[in-house]
């Protein structure tokens, strides 16, 4: 389907950002004619100089955002449109000139006394920096000198370009293949597949396997070099900034302590029993001599045929999450009227799902709508990414509105939770319940333990790079199959495509981004369930973490919602949640 071909109430309403192309030109010029910190460096020992440097910063940083979130949203609409190619190129460039601005920044912090840094915490006049304040102390053991920050603001596009590459190999350069499907040759897309792997024909799903894996592998020569160019990039600035690893300078980046990571891994790892029951009870069920990984999105129960037009699914979030009370409600349908979502999957289109924030404007959502369960999720999912977003802007200035990466996962895994303990409570026969505990189970699977496998897989490929071992494909395929083997147990067959999905994962590209999905969906396990046992004070305690954005750790921010990553027992909590539901599953399967 072309844009062209979609109706307007199913697009994003852009201009909400900028009314025009040539608003957007104009503010371009307008900001970056106004890129001069230079001004600032050498007197940041003047507290009045230091505050002035702040709130410019503020406002250079919020209309770059603006222009960004633009760029990046022209783009996703159509990544064949070279001029909006052009804009995303643009914005690039202004921001690696505004980093390289402000390279003078973190090096002259770091020579402040501590006297004077801690002074500064107690100035009512930098209460909207505080958390900052005490960042840059922690930072001062891994500053760099003014040279080498200049340098590296200089080289951000070149740093960038690994994930850029990938994304226009993953969105327009991949051939998919046609396929047969409902009666037509059509070209297999990352959107169709995902329906495929979830439908009962498993002729017709093996078939979607194999096509779409031979054309990643296809180019796997390719995608090896980008993604170990990738990892080189986070091992060098890992040691630039005077790290011992890749994973401390990114837990460190997000103010996390290693204990949250630590604790995570050992808990699946622990756990792991449950999910080899699981996929023992998938293979008894589906009655496979073999188990292969086109089989592990199958349905499990028949005569359940669930799908949803957008309209009825936007629907059915609103009543899912009514626990949240009716101004969270409200928020909800106010994005549905006025169009802060982008739903049908379209030529050129970006892949997936995303929501993303704008300042001064409300968030915004990319989908790629098809009429399955998933997908219904899927809008709750990024509603709460949203609605977080939502909250944080309107609770905190500016320069502590944008929450870390380390919860950005919590508020859209609470809305999914809810949502799914709300379809089972009203689920009227015995088969759809079935259903939603087997779709509850696979979204445990699939957002805490195959993150966490993801993790796993990432940390030991950056760790073999940090000890100079160069990252073939064989070897990347051979860690992946190892690390899989351990994750899936002995009843699936282990082939070649699934050693190679690695390739196919846009957030190694974020490293260390992915077992944010699985902290989060054990924060979110635990918030909701409290919510659904104590019901108005778990709710006032959720919104006060949805409202702090980054106003300290997120690990402390998490504690107001009632959840302590820091210790085992939420991790054992969530691991409890999927051996329960499984036991409830298996149960009512009479297994």
């Amino acid at each position: 389907m072309k844009r062209s071909e979609v109706k307007e109430k199913y697009k994003w309403k852009i201009e909400d950002i900028f009314s025009s192309d040539e608003e957007w030109e104009k503010t371009f010029d307008k900001t970056e004619k106004s890129l001069d910190f230079s001004k600032y460096a050498g007197n940041l020992s003047d507290s009045d100089t230091l505050l002035k440097f702040f709130k410019a910063n503020d406002e250079f940083d919020k209309n770059l955002s603006r222009l960004a979130v633009f760029a990046h949203m022209r783009h996703d609409e159509d990544a064949s449109v070279s001029k909006y190619t052009a804009y995303y190129a643009k914005v690039g460039a202004l921001n690696s000139k505004y980093a390289t601005e402000l390279s003078f920044f973190e090096p002259e912090m770091a020579r402040q006394k501590e006297s004077y840094l801690n002074s500064l915490l107690s100035d009512k006049r930098f209460s909207d920096y505080d958390y900052e304040l005490k960042r840059i102390i922690a930072r001062k053991p891994h500053t760099v000198s003014e040279a080498e920050e200049r340098l590296i603001g200089m080289s951000g596009e070149i740093l960038g370009s690994f994930y850029e590459s990938f994304s226009m190999i993953d969105n327009l350069d991949l051939h998919l293949p046609e396929i047969e499907w409902e009666g037509e040759k059509v070209n297999l897309s990352h959107g169709l597949y995902g329906i495929i792997l979830h439908s009962s024909n498993r002729e017709k799903r093996k078939e979607a396997y194999e096509k779409y894996y031979s054309a990643y592998t296809s180019l796997i020569n390719t995608i090896t070099s980008i993604y170990y160019g990738n990892i080189k990039k986070d091992v060098f600035l890992s040691k630039v900034y005077k790290f011992d690893s890749c994973l401390e300078h990114a837990l460190f980046s997000e103010d996390v302590d290693r204990s949250v990571y630590d604790n995570l891994v050992a808990a699946v790892d622990k756990n792991l029993p449950a999910m080899h029951r699981y996929i023992a009870d998938r293979k008894k069920i589906l009655g496979c001599d073999k188990l292969y990984f086109y089989d592990v999105y199958a349905p499990l129960v028949d005569g359940v045929d669930v799908k949803y037009t957008y309209d009825e699914a936007y629907e059915l979030v609103i009543k899912g999450l009514a626990p949240l009370g009716k101004e969270y409600q409200a928020l909800l349908k106010k994005g549905y009227d006025e169009r802060w979502l982008d739903v049908e999957e379209t030529e050129g289109k970006g892949g997936g799902a995303y929501s993303i924030g704008c300042p001064d404007c409300h968030p915004y959502v990319l989908l790629n709508y098809q009429p399955t369960m998933h997908e219904v999720f899927t809008i709750a999912h990024e509603m709460g990414h949203s609605l977080h977003t939502w909250f944080s802007q309107s609770n905190q200035p500016y320069a502590k509105s944008q929450y870390k990466i380390f919860v950005a996962e919590v508020a859209s895994t609470v809305n999914e939770t809810l949502l799914l303990k709300y379809m089972l409570k009203e689920a009227g026969d015995a088969s759809l319940k079935k259903y939603l505990l087997n779709y509850y189970l696979d979204s445990i699977r699939a957002t805490l333990h195959r993150q966490t496998m993801f993790a796993e897989f990432e940390y030991e490929a950056h760790t073999l790079a940090e000890n100079d071992r160069p990252l073939t494909k064989e070897v990347l395929c051979e860690l992946y199959a190892g690390i899989g083997k351990k994750y899936y147990g002995e009843d699936i067959e282990h082939d070649y495509n699934v050693s190679c999905e690695w390739m196919r994962i846009p957030h190694f590209y974020r490293a260390f981004y992915v077992y944010k999905y699985a902290t989060g969906i054990t924060a979110a396990i635990n918030i909701v369930n409290r919510i659904l046992k104590e019901g108005e004070p778990a709710v006032k305690d959720y919104f006060k973490f949805l409202s702090s954005g980054s106003s300290n750790d997120p690990v402390s921010l998490l504690k107001l919602a009632g959840v302590d990553l820091s210790k085992t027992e939420p991790f054992e909590i969530a691991m409890r949640e999927f051996e329960d539901t499984l036991t409830e599953f298996e149960k009512l399967m009479g297994i």
